[in-house]
């Protein structure tokens, strides 16, 4: 039986109120630097669908859409094996366009790292990171971001497209899971 997550919801990290008011900003700003530009926003499936979905609806100036599925996570999604796999990659070319990719959370980079490698082999004219949740406490590898919703603590989060063991990605918000009181599906 799926746990009720308020059983292990350990805090509201980041209520729906404040997350579409940064998303909002976000979105006015994207419009601001793109105005003219001919841009593609790139989603991290799957956990970036939902933030892409709100984002977009902010985001003034013209652009397309498109997605990549990675993965770098082994058995329960929670310890990365260090090898990234491409399990959907774009149908579009991005040569000579403007990309966002666009990321539900930032911790170790790693992934993204090898996500903006295989993207700037297909020689974009500019490639630029925008994502919701930044863990900067865990990071391994360098990445420049240039839009960022939040800083957050080195916590386990979920909800807004996050998962626990692929549900609850459907919550308005950004929680803190309790271990202690998680016992998984």
């Amino acid at each position: 039986m799926i746990q009720d997550y308020h059983e292990f919801l350990e805090e509201i990290l980041i209520p729906a109120d404040e997350l579409q008011t940064r998303i909002k900003e976000l979105g006015e700003k994207i419009s601001q630097d793109y105005e003219g530009k001919d841009f593609l926003l790139v989603c991290i499936l799957r956990g970036g669908v939902v933030f892409l979905t709100d984002l977009m609806r902010y985001i003034s100036s013209p652009h397309a859409i498109e997605f990549m599925a990675v993965s770098s996570y082994g058995v329960g999604n929670r310890e990365t094996s260090g090898e990234v796999r491409v399990n959907y990659d774009l149908s579009s070319n991005i040569t000579g366009r403007h990309i966002l990719l666009v990321e539900d959370i930032i911790d170790s980079g790693n992934t993204l790292s090898s996500v903006l490698e295989l993207l700037r082999i297909r020689k974009p004219l500019s490639l630029e990171v925008c994502t919701l949740l930044n863990k900067s406490e865990r990071r391994e590898v360098d990445i420049a971001i240039k839009y960022s919703g939040f800083e957050i603590p080195d916590k386990f989060v979920f909800g807004y497209g996050l998962d626990v063991d692929d549900y609850y990605r459907n919550l308005p918000f950004i929680g803190v899971v309790n271990l202690e009181k998680y016992s998984g599906i």
